[in-house]
């Protein structure tokens, strides 16, 4: 790590997060204005044109790669159309103990003076929970789904490599050949194309007005620059600014800065969940680079610092705040940008490059929060490059993940993906997968598989907060058989399932209606083809998924049931139920011989292992298919992030000996404790599952940093890896720190302020996680052995 990266580092690392109201004000000004005036597809770009033309510019000191999306590294802009603020909610980010966003007095009384008074009334989630049936939001309240979109803009927006082939300028002689195109005698959708269009057009615009904006500042900067160096950078930075986003880039240096406006742009113009995502990156920067290499103009020193340096800036973006209740709970600051690296080109060839080894080096050197990275580790990737990222995996960052094209290629085809488009595919946000730069794939909201059988157990009752969430299905009391029990759960699913498309249907079309995104539609292919919105059907493929989260919880409660009360009679239904009501108050025998006298998941025992199959392919077979209002379709993932805390908590005690409000399992790993035979069996288990038949599934693994010390220790984990994938695993991940660290870590913070680890998808500062999430970092199986 050089001096200037060193200094980029520590500014972003020390930077504390602040709210900046000032896209908030500008876009209610505009909207004040001009709202009634023009279409809502083009009233949306010329608000993001308004805010390129007037937002403050930033180019930092040392600065290779410029851009902020606020004013300043780390400050983070609120989008009022979606969710408005409420002058509580900014006191409660400004003085909260963990993942606080700073927001000044002033600038709280300018957003309840200008901001609030306009926007109340009209925002996206005020439209959402105006319209919800009293079914849907007992569940939801209850704790049995939950919904992405009422907090922010459908997600999962990742690019192909157009944007290193065609400018926005060549997008925008494009978009003018079909408006002259339109044929208003015979195209029924001519005057919606044509407003789409239009919009597509300006938001082109804007990004270059945004661009040459850095272009003239870089250039007054330049004018007064003492050092000769840094004047020839800042030079040259205005160069590359008059030159990208608006044609093509020519250099390894304009591709990454090319790359880094069109993230500004889409995060600026409605930053969805899991913000954004440049794909295949090392993919797409390679020939760049060799083609410098080989000509002298570029060393692979430089290189590696403009990479550090484009890192750099990922970092400086957290996601932005939510509101209302969850404003009260801490999250995470980091907003999923994945970094796919290695994988598989379009012809099926290995896609690792030298651009991937110095990604890998710039993980293990940076050791910051984002942007998370990934390893896609096919058949046909060399081991050299699996050991290398083992090796950076040992050092306990929780970066990179582990993932299995060869695996969800098959998904993507499934999905009804052409080969080509599948193979250039990969992973957005944390596990999900689809066809960069041709979809929108979009979590819907979390899916409480283990709350569903609470459910069924109560009757359609929750018994947490006792309110009729579900339908009835019997009193499992009165059950003969696990088939009776195992059929109303089920049922029960399909209920919950059939709720929760309904509203995910409805929010599609306000999203379209009211909050369409021109700027991403340029470049997400077939939007502008079709002349239609990425949020509107526009992209080639459009995907609606729903995570299911607690397979090994519900799974574990399922075979204990099964064994202990319907073929050995240890326990009756009465029996098992009351405890459970009673959080095994006064039954711990019972608990213990559950605990230890159940075949629990993950443990490559047959009995566990077959009810697992069995729920998941039930929940394919229930959600998957089902059409969505954007000529797409519902698929399933077995994603949790950190939801399966959440859901924990709103959950009574589980049959299988989890006590109330503790964590459920997450993805698609066993439950805490119950995994005793080592990962081996563990990745025989989650080998069962048919995993081409969902859209992702997630397993998490810990070891102990004595696990990895030598480099025959290093094959181990690669040959763990490779055996997981030819068995169709999707993906794994690891954290390498032992039990000790991470209490000490909880005791004194102070001393393990660089401490990252893998969550569920993603990587957070152990002392910025919450003691509930700490405590499920620290609960997880700590393995010694292979």
């Amino acid at each position: 790590m050089n001096p200037r990266i060193q200094r980029l580092r520590k500014l972003s690392v020390e930077a504390e997060p602040t709210i900046s109201i000032e896209r908030a004000l500008h876009e209610t000004e505009f909207y004040k204005e001009n709202y009634g005036r023009y279409s809502i597809p083009v009233l949306r770009a010329m608000t993001f044109l308004d805010h390129c033309r007037r937002k403050t510019i930033y180019i930092g000191d040392d600065e290779l790669i410029v851009g902020e999306r606020g004013p300043k590294p780390k400050a983070i802009p609120t989008f009022p159309e979606l969710t408005c603020h409420s002058v509580e909610d900014l006191h409660v980010l400004n003085t909260r103990d963990m993942q606080r966003y700073l927001t000044s007095q002033e600038d709280i009384a300018a957003y309840q003076q200008e901001v609030i008074p306009f926007w109340q009334g009209k925002t996206q989630r005020e439209r959402i929970f105006s319209h919800v049936p009293d079914q849907w939001k007992a569940a939801y309240e209850a704790g049995v789904f939950t919904e992405f979109m009422e907090q922010r803009a459908p997600g999962h927006t990742v690019l192909d490599g157009k944007i290193y082939r065609r400018g926005m300028l060549d997008f925008k002689r494009e978009i003018e050949d079909n408006i002259r195109g339109l044929d208003y005698l015979n195209d029924p959708d001519a005057t919606d194309k044509a407003e789409q269009w239009k919009a597509m057009a300006i938001s082109c615009d804007a990004v270059i007005v945004f661009a040459e904006r850095h272009a003239d500042l870089a250039e007054k900067m330049a004018a007064t620059e003492g050092d000769p160096g840094r004047k020839a950078e800042l030079i040259r930075i205005a160069e590359i600014c008059r030159r990208v986003p608006a044609e093509k880039p020519r250099t390894f240096w304009e591709a990454i800065q090319m790359y880094w406006f069109v993230h500004l742009g889409t995060i600026t113009e409605l930053n969805g969940w899991d913000a954004m995502n440049p794909g295949h990156f090392d993919q797409h920067l390679a020939p760049f680079f060799e083609k410098e290499l080989a000509e002298g103009s570029l060393t692979r020193e430089q290189a590696k610092e403009l990479l550090c340096c484009f890192w750099i800036k990922v970092n400086n973006h957290p996601a932005p705040p939510k509101v209302g209740v969850t404003a009260r709970e801490s999250g995470t600051y980091n907003d999923f940008t994945n970094i796919n690296i290695g994988g598989v080109k379009a012809d099926g060839s290995d896609g690792v490059s030298e651009v991937s080894y110095m990604m890998l080096e710039v993980i293990e050197e940076l050791h910051i929060l984002q942007p998370g990275s990934s390893v896609h580790i096919s058949s046909r990737t060399p081991d050299k490059f699996l050991h290398a990222a083992a090796r950076v995996i040992r050092q306990g960052h929780g970066y990179p993940s582990v993932f299995n094209p060869d695996t969800y290629i098959l998904e993507l085809i499934r999905q009804g993906k052409s080969l080509s488009d599948a193979r250039e595919g990969g992973v957005s946000g944390c596990i999900e997968v689809g066809a960069f730069g041709k979809e929108a794939f979009l979590l819907t909201g979390y899916l409480n598989v283990p709350k569903v059988l609470e459910v069924t157990l109560n009757d359609g009752r929750d018994p947490v907060s006792g309110a009729v969430v579900g339908i009835q299905t019997g009193d499992p009391r009165l059950f003969s058989d696990f088939e009776q029990l195992y059929d109303a759960l089920m049922e029960q699913v399909r209920f919950m399932v059939d709720q929760k498309m309904r509203v995910s249907n409805y929010i599609d079309r306000m999203f379209a209606k009211y909050a369409p995104a021109p700027f991403l539609s340029v470049v997400v292919e077939d939007c502008i083809a079709k002349g239609k919105d990425y949020y509107d059907g526009g992209p080639r493929y459009n995907t609606n998924y729903i995570q299911c989260c607690g397979l090994g919880t519900v799974t574990d409660s399922l075979a204990a049931i099964k064994k202990h009360v319907f073929e050995d009679g240890r326990f009756t239904m009465e029996q098992l139920l009351d405890a459970v009501a009673k959080n095994f108050a006064g039954e711990e025998f019972m608990r213990q011989t559950i605990m230890n006298k159940t075949p629990f998941f993950g443990n490559d025992d047959r009995y566990a292992d077959d009810i697992a199959v069995r729920v998941y392919d039930d929940l394919v077979d229930i959600i998957d298919g089902n059409p969505n209002v954007k000529g797409g379709e519902y698929h399933l993932n077995m994603l949790s992030t950190t939801c399966h805390i959440y859901f924990g908590k709103v959950l009574g005690a589980t049959p299988n000996g989890r006590l109330a409000g503790k964590s459920i399992s997450d993805g698609t790993s066993p439950s805490h404790g119950a995994d005793v035979n080592g990962p081996s069996a563990v990745i025989k288990s989650l080998g069962k599952l048919d995993q081409v038949k969902s859209g992702g599934t997630l397993l998490n693994q810990r070891f102990l940093p004595s696990l990895l010390k030598k480099d025959e220790d290093i094959r181990k984990l690669g040959q763990l890896i490779r055996s997981y994938f030819t068995l169709g695993g999707h993906h794994i991940q690891f954290n390498i720190v032992d039990t000790a660290t991470l209490l000490a870590a909880r005791d004194c913070p102070e001393d393990y302020k660089d401490l990252l680890v893998r969550m569920a998808g993603y990587s957070d500062y152990f002392n910025d996680m919450n003691d509930d999430l700490q405590q499920e970092v620290i609960e997880r199986t700590e393995n010694d052995t292979f």
